[in-house]
């Protein structure tokens, strides 16, 4: 009766030995850097990675945009403000006629002219 008891060990010992070393090998293709989820992963890591750079150097541009464009908003405000002042200048002057400017005229003198001065 030992005897059996012993065999059944061994044979229970075996059996759990070879599903141990069949696990073993699943277990290591399932990691397989190369086709397995291991490698899906190992590819998911680096998207999140570069994902993550990206969303960093963007919101960089974007505070750099915000920036800017506040600055320039706050300038068109003050051009405006001076055009609005420069407008309402213009509605002060008084239209008085201005004086008829006449267009320089050009005459050519002759001989006689020049010998005259001489």
């Amino acid at each position: 009766m030992e005897l059996i008891a012993d065999i059944l060990l061994v044979a229970g010992a075996l059996g759990a030995g070879f599903y141990c070393f069949i696990l073993a090998r699943r277990l290591s293709r399932f990691n397989d850097l190369e086709n397995g989820v291991g490698g899906a992963v190992a590819v998911l890591s680096a998207q999140v990675d570069d994902l993550t750079r990206m969303l960093a150097t963007a919101q960089k541009t974007t505070q750099e945009s915000t920036q800017s464009l506040t600055a320039l908003t706050d300038r068109a405000e003050a051009m405006s403000k001076r055009l609005e002042l420069l407008l309402a200048s213009m509605h002060d002057l008084s239209e008085t006629p201005q004086e008829e400017v006449q267009e320089p005229m050009f005459v050519r003198h002759g001989r006689a002219d020049e010998e005259a001065r001489q």
